[in-house]
């Protein structure tokens, strides 16, 4: 499952979905695919979990796994 926060959540018109792949690098590299070069740039800033813990693109996946995809915050009181 591949989960997508603020500006990847825009940029991908979806906050969930299933995504194949036996690593985070290939989840990412089919996400880009179906969602283009607008969210290609958000996940270019953006850290990535696997099941709550950082990840590298080269780490393993399984099925159950849930990959999260959470952009920089930005804002705050002025």
């Amino acid at each position: 499952m591949l989960r997508l926060f603020a500006a990847a959540r825009e940029a991908a018109g979806t906050a969930r979905e299933v995504v194949a792949g036996a690593t985070v690098g290939e989840v990412l590299a089919e996400a880009r695919a179906r969602h283009g070069e607008a969210f290609a740039a958000v996940l270019a800033a953006s850290r990535v979990w696997v099941n709550g813990e950082p990840a590298g693109e080269s780490d393993a996946v399984g099925e159950h796994d849930e990959v999260a995809v959470l952009p920089p915050v930005s804002g705050g009181a002025g």
